[in-house]
């Protein structure tokens, strides 16, 4: 433990020197800023988004708002943390205005049944471990994306982005107590969902 959290700080102090850089136009320091964290953020924004055509444009637009908000990065926030949000918010906007496009702007935020993620994956028999290991795999993807986008949100941070309580806080903006709130019924939902899907494998 000690030594993780020694690796973070070292993480974040170099964090920290690379943006004064790249705030006083160093184009270098802007750009270990970029291969450091383009991979998580297309990660994050690829459990989100789904496309990864959409990604790749979703990732310049985050690297684009990053370069010119970093003179309103406050240090004393984690920048992983600041920039995860920028890319959670921009992410956002995106299916914001395509649900907007795609959906009545009566439809319930929540219920989002005409899209691929509540579609009953194929459950017959296959003898090839393979194919049932990817059906289990494409149910639990299933399951995460048919959580309400407040549940899923949490969700993702915490478990397929290994991030904090307190790092999901900033990020999301919430209490600790909502945060974790909102993970403990995400976990219910998974469970039922898992539950009746997993018996057909």
């Amino acid at each position: 433990m000690k030594i993780r959290i020694k690796a973070n700080e070292i993480s974040k102090a170099e964090d920290i020197k690379h943006v004064n850089l790249a705030i006083n136009g160093d184009q270098d320091a802007f750009a270990w800023i970029m291969k450091k964290y383009k991979g998580p953020l297309q990660n994050l924004i690829y459990k989100m988004v789904s496309d990864k055509n959409e990604v790749e444009d979703l990732i310049q637009e985050v690297f684009i708002k990053v370069y010119n908000s970093l003179k309103n990065y406050s240090q004393e926030y984690a920048f992983s943390t600041w920039i995860y949000r920028i890319a959670i918010n921009n992410t956002i906007d995106y299916l914001r205005k395509k649900k907007l496009e795609t959906f009545s702007i009566h439809s319930d935020e929540e219920e989002d049944d005409d899209r691929p993620k509540y579609e009953i994956p194929d459950t017959s028999y296959s003898a090839d471990a393979i194919i049932i290991l990817e059906q289990r795999q494409q149910i639990i993807n299933d399951a995460i994306n048919s959580l309400p986008e407040k549940y899923k949100k949490v969700i993702e941070l915490r478990h397929k982005e290994e991030l904090s309580y307190e790092e999901i806080s900033e990020i999301l903006n919430l209490p600790i107590g909502t945060v974790k709130a909102h993970l403990f019924r995400a976990r219910e939902l998974l469970n039922k969902y898992l539950k009746d899907k997993m018996r057909f494998l």
